[in-house]
């Protein structure tokens, strides 16, 4: 028989662990006192007793005790309402793990009040998904939770309370988070600071004044003069095609593109502040002056920042939903009656 893929498997050990340490809880309780297994109850005697009400949801002793086994066994837990704490830690304390069953109560309360629960043939569907994804029949996946010693009806019940949690995760938390590119990039920046984000790449044009004409101070001068042409409204082309001194020179005096490090320390310079259409100063070269104009800027991504932005993306959405989802728990407690009797 095909195998389960390990995170499907591992949730289907876990869960039907889990549910079935719940059975055996609720079988032992509720046995008849004339059952040879049970020891008859004396009157007086506390059954259980009420640890929290939560608006119309009551936790009991009973409650902490199932979520103290399940906790203990590492059997599966719904991890979204951990917040950074261990099963390990919860179990050992008591307070923890009411607060963990009250923020539980919380949730499934608001699955009931926005109408979230899902049909039976939604759970079938992802059941039919889940074994297609392990390349396994309907049969298959049903004779493999048996083999672990559940029932394919209480998996059903793992997938339906699933499916209805994230489905008030997405309408009242997920679908309200934002990750921008200003984000991942401040991200990068912080964990990669020596690391560049990508450098640009420029068409320029050029004007070119030579030195071998007059001299340096000459061709300054020249330069200087086409400068002041420019303020008073000569266009750089016109100015490129009757006074450059390019000896390769091309219409509208093109010089080319060129990526940061290709160009020399006084060009990148001159044009790094420059937006396309805009000319620069006098910027000195080997051997002459010339007058630069940007044509076209474009960013070229590094291709390690590239590799790294979906894991950053995943992290700041990660970290973005646990402070979202926190704050959501904390304003469900402000508007719901809660009373604790835990001594």
């Amino acid at each position: 028989m095909p195998s389960i893929e390990k995170n499907d498997l591992n949730s289907v050990v876990s869960c039907l662990t889990l549910l079935l340490l719940v059975f055996s809880f609720a079988t032992s309780f509720a046995a008849s006192p004339s059952s040879p297994s049970s020891a008859p109850v004396e009157k007086g005697q506390l059954v259980d007793g009420i640890v929290a009400s939560v608006n119309n949801e009551i936790v009991t002793r009973s409650d902490l005790a199932r979520a103290k086994a399940k906790f203990e066994k590492n059997v599966v837990v719904d991890d979204l309402l951990l917040f950074g704490r261990t099963p390990a830690d919860i179990a050992k304390d008591q307070k923890l793990l009411l607060e963990y069953l009250i923020d539980e109560t919380l949730v499934d309360s608001e699955i009931k009040r926005l109408n979230l629960a899902v049909t039976i043939e939604r759970v079938e569907q992802e059941l039919r998904d889940i074994a297609r994804r392990n390349n396994m029949s309907r049969a298959d996946l049903t004779q493999a939770i048996k083999t672990q010693g559940s029932s394919i009806s209480e998996y059903q019940d793992y997938l339906k309370m699933r499916l209805e949690r994230q489905n008030l995760i997405v309408q009242e938390v997920t679908s309200k988070i934002r990750v921008t590119e200003d984000d991942i990039l401040g991200a990068y920046t912080r964990k990669y600071p020596k690391q560049d984000t990508g450098s640009f790449e420029y068409t320029l044009a050029h004007i070119q004044f030579n030195h071998k004409k007059g001299g340096p101070e000459g061709a300054k001068a020249r330069a200087e003069k086409a400068l002041e042409r420019m303020k008073a409204g000569e266009s750089f082309e016109a100015l490129a095609e009757q006074i450059t001194e390019d000896a390769s020179y091309s219409p509208g005096g093109v010089l080319g593109s060129f990526k940061v490090g290709e160009m020399t320390k006084d060009f990148e310079k001159a044009v790094a502040p420059l937006s396309p259409g805009e000319t620069s100063g006098l910027v000195n070269g080997k051997a002459s002056f010339h007058i630069l104009k940007v044509l076209t800027k474009k960013l070229i991504s590094d291709p390690f920042y590239e590799k790294q932005k979906e894991a950053l993306r995943n992290q700041l959405f990660d970290e973005t939903f646990q402070k979202h989802f926190k704050t959501w728990i904390e304003q469900k407690k402000e508007e719901a009656f809660i009373r604790i009797n835990l001594t």
